[in-house]
């Protein structure tokens, strides 16, 4: 954590931010097109750098604490932060989450989205369509008044009733001007615990939801994070603002998402 207060945005920061996340999600769909057998992680972080800089904007992974790359490609057993190359080529019936955080007049859109590369298996559909399920249900808890662990809760109980388990290593964080920020928000937990939802708070909401054990490892590049088990993990991520009245998401991805509400 890089702060322990949680800023609460202001509605013209809210619209900064709303900028950030249209243009991330925009990526993000532009992005899923290249998704194919053959191509390598490293083609889709290239295309994703001339693309952000095209549209005026920067690449925050790019260099942040030192990590090399301008997104994260997190394939099959790889939990999150997957590191592009040129080596890892695409295959038929992998899944590829595809994590993309631009700055765009100093405020940070952060989405991610699991893809199909091909056809996959039946499991891997339903980790995906289940992991979907729980960002739904993680952003249908949201509204002023309502506790952190309502979220997590929400998430855990569908997840587990399917027969998964939730990534506890890594949660949602706030953000703004800054890429992590206060609050937490755990994919997993209790109704009713936690800090209390108000008007102005924007965070992330990313589940990471594995076939297996919901244990992880940190690969020798220090960035990598695995199942445990080797098993397959799916996750996908929104910046959402809570609202007077509810939740919007800042990032909607085209074609899926509303502008406004869920």
């Amino acid at each position: 954590m890089e702060t322990e207060v949680i800023t609460l945005l202001s509605k013209r920061e809210i619209e900064k931010m709303r900028r950030a996340g249209h243009l991330a999600a925009k990526l993000l769909y532009h992005l899923s097109h290249l998704v194919k057998p053959g191509v390598t992680t490293l083609e889709l972080n290239d295309e994703a750098e001339r693309w952000t800089r095209a549209h005026g904007a920067k690449s925050a992974p790019l260099d942040y604490k030192g990590y090399p790359k301008s997104i994260c490609t997190s394939v099959n057993e790889v939990v999150c932060h997957g590191i592009p190359s040129a080596r890892q080529i695409l295959k038929d019936g992998d899944i590829i989450n595809i994590d993309v955080t631009l700055i765009v007049d100093g405020y940070h859109g952060d989405t991610s989205k699991t893809f199909f590369v091909g056809e996959p298996s039946p499991l891997a559909r339903k980790l995906v369509k289940v992991t979907e399920e729980c960002r739904r249900r993680g952003i249908a808890a949201i509204k002023p008044g309502a506790k952190i662990g309502d979220i997590g809760a929400a998430i855990q109980e569908y997840a587990e009733s399917q027969g998964f388990s939730v990534v506890r290593d890594f949660v949602g964080h706030g953000i703004g001007r800054v890429f992590h920020a206060a609050p937490q928000i755990p994919h997993y937990g209790d109704r009713g615990k936690g800090k209390r939802l108000r008007p102005g708070m924007v965070f992330t909401i990313e589940p990471m939801i594995n076939e297996g054990t919901y244990e992880v490892e940190i690969l020798d590049d220090k960035w990598t994070a695995v199942t445990k088990d080797r098993k397959l993990s799916a996750q996908c991520e929104h910046t959402l603002a809570v609202t007077e009245d509810g939740v919007e998401i800042l990032t909607p991805y085209p074609g899926e998402d509303e502008i406004s509400g869920i």
